[in-house]
């Protein structure tokens, strides 16, 4: 128990340290002129925008892995609603690409910090108790969801603050992978998660490196390589629902 309390707050308390240490950081109005703006069909940004298809497809798998391979309520609704969310920030993705501003960016951050809320809930459901994944859930849910709700309000103030929202995302992540040291999975393939991880850290360097992929022959843009590749990672977690068996 003390393990997963170390798991679980030591991240914490050391994020919202830097939070309190750190200056505001605004969100960088640079950041809505991505380097491919071309459109198709009448489409703006076409490739930003169909590049969440893919995001889409996989959020209804693993919805469709949580039906068939749930060991029981308990333990599969985290899973659920990450993969919920994950649908959600398809289509608010999609919706933001057409026409990027702040407020459409709101609907994009909004699902993926509640998908990161739930992926943690869900490894602390199976790594713990699935008591313990619930009760987390909804105050982790808030947490994410109120990050993006500062970041917004605090633009919309003049005092622009995009860190916690960030900073959401990194103790999230930071926790899950303490849980994983720490705490066995009940369910092989666990490991599988090191992988999701992994793509999702590719996926964040390909968005910065949005401007270079595109001029190498104009051809395919870096944050359009964000979408698929975390897609790709997402879709990891799908594949650990599908293959793993009770230990």
């Amino acid at each position: 128990m003390n393990r997963i309390r170390v798991a679980l707050w030591a991240p914490a308390c050391g994020v919202a340290l830097a939070l309190v240490l750190l200056p505001p950081l605004p969100q960088p109005q640079d950041y809505h002129r991505f380097a491919d703006a071309r459109a198709w069909l009448g489409v703006p940004n076409f490739l930003n925008v169909v590049s969440n298809l893919p995001i889409l497809l996989v959020a209804v798998a693993g919805l469709c892995a949580v039906r068939q391979r749930s060991p029981g309520r308990a333990e599969s609704l985290p899973y659920a609603l990450f993969f919920l969310a994950l649908a959600a920030t398809a289509c608010g993705s999609a919706w933001y690409h057409l026409a990027p501003d702040n407020a459409r960016l709101f609907w994009d951050r909004l699902p993926i910090a509640v998908s990161f809320a739930m992926l943690l809930a869900a490894v602390v459901a199976e790594r713990t108790s699935p008591k313990a994944g619930l009760l987390l859930a909804a105050p982790l849910a808030a947490t994410g969801a109120g990050s993006v709700w500062y970041w917004l309000r605090s633009e919309g103030l003049g005092v622009g603050n995009v860190l916690p929202y960030f900073a959401f995302q990194f103790y999230a992540l930071l926790a899950i992978l303490l849980l994983m040291h720490y705490c066995p999975s009940r369910y092989s393939r666990g490991t599988d998660l090191y992988r999701m991880i992994a793509l999702y850290g590719v996926a964040l360097v390909a968005e910065l490196l949005d401007r270079n992929f595109y001029a190498v022959g104009e051809f395919v843009s870096g944050h359009t390589l964000k979408h698929l590749l975390a897609a790709l990672a997402a879709y990891q977690l799908v594949g650990m629902l599908h293959l793993r068996k009770r230990i």
